[in-house]
């Protein structure tokens, strides 16, 4: 005989059970966020024991079990962080993190061929994501085969223009070689302003100052040189005395290639009347670049996203600061003199800097294939 349970009294039963569903999914969101602050805090094993809690609360929740196989990889379990992952990519609703884990985990198990797979059938499914380009990249690096671990870091590049470890390596290849340096130049700046207070920030500071100061000499008193491209060197004779206006006047009409020639040819004008490379210096010649840049009718022919940040920065008063931040990786005494020199200029660019950040979209984005 069927027991018939009044509509209230069934309303009521199943009000509790959804109230403790919510519940028992609260606390397993809950214990996942402990554990996860204990592996920031370098505890994974102590987090375990909360994942498995989690899971029983809420065995539906894809992102527990992606923690726990994140713990295991801390733990250097990559065989039973292996496992959880390969059953994850079977499941929908699922993001390019998982695919780099798996990825992640393979490289350590020392199966390369397998890693490959990995990223690669991530980059099918999610093709935006800059993360997956950049680890299929390093796996070419780890081989030396570096030209083409910069055609993914490239790639990356432009279907995520605003992650920034594509740009970080892109940079370190083309800065550390001996050609091409121009888009190590752009990519390292740009890398800098996505990435603004990190060590790796002071790395490419760095890279960018000694880039500048290797490639450009003065020959004679009369004369400046620039290498920042495999196809030209770039030697012009100027008056020190008449500053770059003249030259910009006489080459505004050249028709030439942006990396070997616009670049090379609007940096050698900028270096009117210098005689040396250092933080100021610097500073006058790239302040002088922008100028250059727009005379010459590149600014509409050529736009550069990171230079139409740069003349924001400009039109907001904070060039010299900017500059100077930019490159006081190079020469940290002489940064720390004019900081000291300057403390309301500084202060001033950081609070501005933080507010106003460059903003790259799918219409500005820069690499090197537009160019």
């Amino acid at each position: 005989m069927k027991m018939r349970i009044p509509l209230l009294l069934l309303c009521g039963i199943l009000g509790v059970m959804s109230t403790t569903a919510q519940t028992n999914v609260e606390k397993a969101r809950e214990k996942m966020n402990e554990a996860i602050k204990l592996m920031d805090g370098g505890k994974p094993a102590e987090s375990l024991p909360l994942l498995e809690e989690a899971m029983e609360l809420d065995e539906d929740n894809l992102d527990i079990r992606y923690e726990k196989s994140y713990a295991l990889y801390l733990m250097e379990d990559y065989k039973g962080a292996r496992d959880i992952l390969k059953k994850l990519t079977r499941k929908k609703n699922i993001g390019p993190n998982v695919y780099q884990m798996l990825g992640n985990t393979y490289d350590n198990l020392g199966e390369p061929k397998k890693a490959i797979d990995a990223y690669e059938d991530g980059i099918k499914l999610f093709p935006a994501a800059g993360n997956l380009y950049l680890e299929r990249g390093i796996m070419e690096m780890k081989v030396k085969e570096y030209n083409k671990a910069l055609g993914f870091f490239e790639k990356g590049i432009e279907m995520a223009p605003a992650f920034p470890s594509n740009y970080y390596r892109a940079a370190k290849i083309f800065c550390t070689s001996t050609q091409e340096e121009v888009w190590g130049m752009i990519y390292g700046e740009i890398f800098m302003n996505l990435e603004p207070n990190t060590a790796r920030t002071a790395e490419i500071s760095k890279l960018l100052f000694d880039t500048y100061k290797s490639e450009i000499t003065f020959p004679t008193d009369t004369s400046a040189g620039v290498s920042f491209s495999k196809n030209a060197v770039i030697n012009i004779q100027f008056n020190p005395k008449s500053g770059p206006e003249g030259l910009a006047e006489a080459l505004k009409h050249m028709k030439v290639p942006f990396g070997n020639m616009v670049y090379e040819t609007t940096l050698s004008v900028a270096l009117a009347g210098e005689r040396s490379i250092d933080l100021a210096s610097l500073h006058r010649i790239r302040t002088n670049f922008l100028e250059v840049y727009e005379q010459l009718g590149h600014q509409k022919k050529t736009p550069v996203v990171l230079f139409d940040f740069q003349r924001e920065v400009k039109a907001a008063g904070h060039l010299e600061a900017y500059n100077y931040w930019l490159l006081s990786g190079g020469d940290k005494v002489a940064f720390n003199h004019w900081e000291l020199a300057n403390n309301e200029k500084w202060e001033s660019f950081v609070e501005w800097f933080g507010e106003h950040p460059i903003h790259i979209t799918e219409e500005n984005k820069f690499n090197m294939a537009k160019y």
